[in-house]
């Protein structure tokens, strides 16, 4: 018994490293390609395309902030969860138009620091 215990408890030990190894090489990868010049200019020029675009559809599209923020405040569940179904919070967005309009692909919210914003897309593990 107590074999197959140690062999199990360096199978997992072995397991873990290889993950953490795969993780470090993947973030290595990751940090050189995000601070690729070309890259940091696309990404700052996409932010002020998606933060022109949020402010011009900012008119027509608050009512909606206005229902997110009535019903956050309030506690609606009903509104809540009749709302955009996409994992955009995690980048500081939370899309606030009526779920199901995923496949128009435009999504619009305010920032966490309060500016209207509009972006094209998904998360990549949405559903």
């Amino acid at each position: 018994m107590g074999e197959n215990s140690t062999e199990a408890r360096v199978a997992v030990a072995v397991r873990r490293h290889a993950r953490l190894r795969t993780w470090r090489e993947a973030e290595a990868r990751i940090k050189a390609v995000m601070s690729d010049p070309e890259v940091r200019r696309l990404g700052e020029e996409i932010r002020q395309e998606e933060a022109r675009l949020g402010a011009e559809l900012r008119r027509r599209l608050q009512p909606f902030q206005d229902r997110y923020d009535c019903a956050v405040r309030e506690g609606n569940i009903d509104v809540l969860t009749r709302t955009c179904h996409g994992k955009h919070g995690r980048w500081g967005r939370i899309c606030v138009l009526s779920a199901g309009h995923e496949s128009a692909e435009l999504h619009w919210g305010i920032t966490a620091e309060g500016q209207p914003v509009a972006w094209v897309g998904s998360a990549p593990d949405d559903d």
